[in-house]
């Protein structure tokens, strides 16, 4: 009573509302930006279960913006190192952690003992994923994405309201949308972002009629300018997703994880001889790879540069998150370039260890 007694005096809420959120159970994609504060907010309110799935692991680099972790999380699982955190926050709610990546393979399993959705994942491959598996399970979710400066937020296949898909049918091409790894992000805006669609699970828990169902909100940091976007749902896109049903663990999804057997860590590097660096970032890109062992071709020219490439190496291909790199070993072993390997989370993860190589 007395830890949640600033909802129990709320007369739209009062103590049969808390009851509601207590007995509520909430699965959060993603640990990172966007999950972190929602994990926040909705461990704070009391949420009865809430579930974390993340494979990642904490860099220093996530925590310009990702509040629940420090230096000391540094290498740790996220979902793990949140629940630390968390249980210190609350420790009547139940943190069940997922440390791996949501696939075709597991989402249906994960998505059917919960009752609503969080979607805090940053590619679209895991956002087209986890809408169909939504729609599957007959499961609202709680969409969020950022960009720079600009957030949106909207509340999708709530009580037969519009889908993901009913906004964007269909996938940008893989590279052509840059993350926050590339281009960069206001570390507060995730912040808030992230709290609105703790909002909006609460909104939905407690039974309120102004659910961002049908409708995109948009915000924008730097002026503090929002509009809100309808929403129209689209019978057909929710049918395929329907009809797909019985094929859905078997649908590529192209998320980044299935593309391990071309990833290599940086810790492994340490190991291998006759190394040679392809960075494949524009040239403006910073920080600047200074090796003798080092090439720069930009992935756009890439193709027309085949022959400067020497087979007889270990080609580690470099970006500046590890989404372009992947796409240029693609490129590479297309053009029987096959000992070649793109670096897992990009020229961050290598900075401490090119100093020993």
């Amino acid at each position: 009573m007395n830890r949640y007694s600033r909802h129990i005096i709320l007369s739209d809420i009062g103590l049969e509302g808390q009851e509601k959120v207590s007995n509520t159970k909430v699965l959060v994609i993603g640990a990172g930006g966007l999950g972190c504060p929602v994990l926040q907010y909705l461990v704070a309110a009391g949420v009865g279960t809430i579930g974390i799935v993340d494979f990642d692991i904490v860099e220093e680099s996530n925590l310009q913006r990702q509040i629940l972790f420090g230096t000391s999380s540094l290498g740790e699982n996220k979902a793990i190192a949140a629940k630390k955190r968390l249980q210190d926050l609350n420790p009547n709610v139940s943190l069940i952690t997922y440390p791996e990546a949501l696939t075709p393979k597991n989402a249906l399993y994960l998505f059917k003992d919960y009752d609503i959705i969080v979607d805090g994942s940053d590619n679209f491959d895991t956002r087209y994923l986890v809408n169909d598996a939504a729609v599957i399970c007959n499961k609202p979710f709680v969409y969020g994405a950022i960009y720079k400066f600009e957030g949106q937020v909207s509340v999708f296949n709530y009580k037969d309201g519009p889908t993901y898909r009913c906004l964007f049918p269909n996938p940008p091409s893989e590279g052509s949308v840059p993350n926050c790894s590339e281009i960069g992000v206001l570390g507060v805006l995730p912040g808030i972002i992230g709290a609105m669609q703790a909002n909006e699970v609460l909104k939905m828990i407690l039974g309120f009629k102004s659910v961002l169902s049908g409708k995109l909100y948009c915000y924008d940091a730097k002026t503090t300018n929002s509009y809100t976007l309808k929403v129209n749902k689209i019978p057909s896109e929710i049918e395929k997703v329907h009809n797909n049903k019985d094929a859905f663990e078997d649908q590529k999804f192209n998320i980044a994880c299935n593309h391990s057997e071309d990833e290599i860590h940086a810790e492994k590097l340490l190991t291998m001889d006759n190394i040679m660096f392809i960075d494949v970032r524009e040239t403006h890109e910073q920080p600047q790879l200074t090796l003798e062992n080092c090439i720069q071709i930009p992935l756009g020219m890439l193709e027309n540069r085949i022959d400067d490439i020497d087979k007889s190496n270990t080609n580690i291909v470099v970006c500046q998150s590890g989404i372009r790199s992947l796409k240029a070993v693609t490129i590479l072993k297309e053009h029987n370039i096959h000992n070649c390997y793109s670096l897992k989370n990009g020229i961050s993860s290598i900075m401490e260890q090119l100093k020993i190589i």
